[in-house]
């Protein structure tokens, strides 16, 4: 799997609003091969993505994991249109 899609646990409500979401289907529509890594809930504790914020310097999510372990987390919509450019590293 060359990208992993960090994002919540609870997607339970798939509406392009919500940015986990906004990214997944980008990926979905070009046809980007991936793996979902969830994370805690921020309701739940931002606190408990310790490892998230040891890798990014923060807690915020979608964060894109590239084959080679480099961390992408910029907004949502902004990565959405990376992506369906084709301009994914």
């Amino acid at each position: 799997m060359a990208v992993k899609l960090h994002r919540c646990s609870g997607m339970r409500v798939k509406i392009d609003a919500h940015p986990c979401w906004r990214v997944q289907k980008a990926l979905d529509e070009a046809g980007v091969e991936y793996e979902v890594v969830k994370h805690p809930q921020p309701f739940l504790g931002r606190g408990r993505r310790k490892e998230l914020k040891e890798r990014t310097g923060q807690t915020m999510l979608p964060v894109l994991e590239l084959e080679n372990g480099t961390m992408i987390r910029e907004e949502s919509k902004e990565m959405a249109e990376k992506i369906r450019a084709g301009e994914l590293p």
